[in-house]
C-alpha cells in the first residue's frame, strides 16, 4: 500500500491556528507518535528563515525534523536516497514550481520520491510542494501561469491559491476549457486534501472560508462543484508557546540578512 499524500492550498509555519491545525492533521497520518519529517524547501530556494520556522513548528510537536538544502549540497553532504527513504514524512514548501522540477530531476528526486511513496512514507506540501504530487499543476514560475508537469503520483491536475490569486484561477479554467490540463482539484489556502491509493478521501478545512472544488471542463464550458469540507481544529498543546529561541533566532536572520543587502548595495 502506497503512503497517504496531502495537497494543501495554502500554509506556512508562522504559528497560527490555520498553520497548526494543518501541521496537526499530517503528522496524525504518521504511523508513530515521533515521525521522523524531512523538510524540502526546495521551490523557494532553500531559505534559512523558512527552515527555522518549519523546525521551530516541529519540535514544539516532538518530531524528529531534518531539512535538506539542494543549493548547498556543495556544503553538506548527505545521501538523499538513503535520507529520504528513512522518513515518516516528507514536507515540500510552496515556490517556483518550474525550478523546483527541474531541480529534482537534475538530483534524482523524480525517482526517489516515487520510491517513498511507494513504501508509505506520507508526502505532503503546499503551493507548489502540493502541485508537484499531480501529473499537472498551474506554476507561476515563469511569471504568467502555466501549465508544469508534475511527479504524476496523483492523476489529474492541481490549482492551489485558488480564491486567492485570480489570475490563477483564470488560467487554470482556461487549460481546462482548451484541453490542455484534465480535470482536477483546487485548493484555497488552509484548504487540503487527502489521498490513499490515488483516490481522494477527504477535504479538510482549517479556517472557515477555505474552499475545494472540483473544476473540469464540459458541454458546457469549465465548471466548479465544491467539495464537502470538514473543519480541522490544532490539537491543544501548552508547548505551542513562541520559543524565545526561536524567536531571537528568527530576527538574528533578518538582521544578518538587512546587513549583507546594504553592503552588496
Amino acid at each position: 500500500m502506497t503512503g497517504p499524500i496531502v495537497a494543501m492550498g495554502g500554509a506556512e509555519f508562522v504559528m497560527r491556528a490555520e498553520n497548526e491545525a494543518l501541521h496537526d492533521y499530517v503528522l496524525g497520518l504518521a504511523r508513530t507518535d515521533r515521525p521522523r519529517i524531512c523538510l524540502l524547501p526546495t521551490a523557494s530556494g532553500d531559505p534559512q528563515e523558512q527552515i527555522t520556522s518549519f523546525h521551530a513548528a516541529m519540535d514544539r510537536r516532538n518530531c524528529v525534523a531534518t531539512s535538506i538544502s539542494l543549493f548547498r549540497l556543495g556544503e553538506i553532504s548527505i545521501d538523499l536516497a538513503a535520507h529520504l527513504l528513512d522518513q515518516d514524512i516528507i514536507y515540500v514548501t510552496g515556490g517556483n514550481m518550474v525550478n523546483l522540477m527541474a531541480l529534482w530531476r537534475e538530483h534524482g528526486l523524480d525517482e526517489i520520491l516515487p520510491e517513498a511513496h511507494r513504501r508509505g512514507v506520507v508526502l505532503c506540501g503546499y503551493s507548489a510542494g502540493s502541485m508537484c504530487w499531480f501529473d499537472w499543476g498551474v506554476s507561476r514560475g515563469v511569471g504568467k501561469p502555466v501549465a508544469t508537469r508534475g511527479l504524476g503520483l496523483l492523476e489529474g491536475s492541481h490549482c492551489v491559491h485558488y480564491s486567492q490569486d485570480p489570475a490563477r484561477r483564470s488560467a487554470y479554467r482556461e487549460l481546462l476549457g482548451t484541453g490542455e490540463v484534465p480535470a482536477g482539484l483546487a485548493l484555497d489556502d488552509h484548504a487540503a486534501a487527502l489521498f490513499r491509493d490515488g483516490s481522494m478521501v477527504e477535504a479538510v478545512r482549517s479556517r472557515e472560508s477555505a474552499r475545494a472544488f472540483r473544476v473540469e471542463a464540459g458541454p458546457d464550458g469549465v465548471t466548479e462543484t465544491a467539495l464537502e469540507t470538514r473543519f480541522a481544529e490544532a490539537a491543544p498543546s501548552a508547548a505551542r508557546e513562541p520559543a524565545l529561541d526561536e524567536m531571537r533566532a528568527l530576527r538574528r536572520m533578518r538582521s544578518d540578512a538587512g546587513g549583507r543587502a546594504i553592503r552588496r548595495g
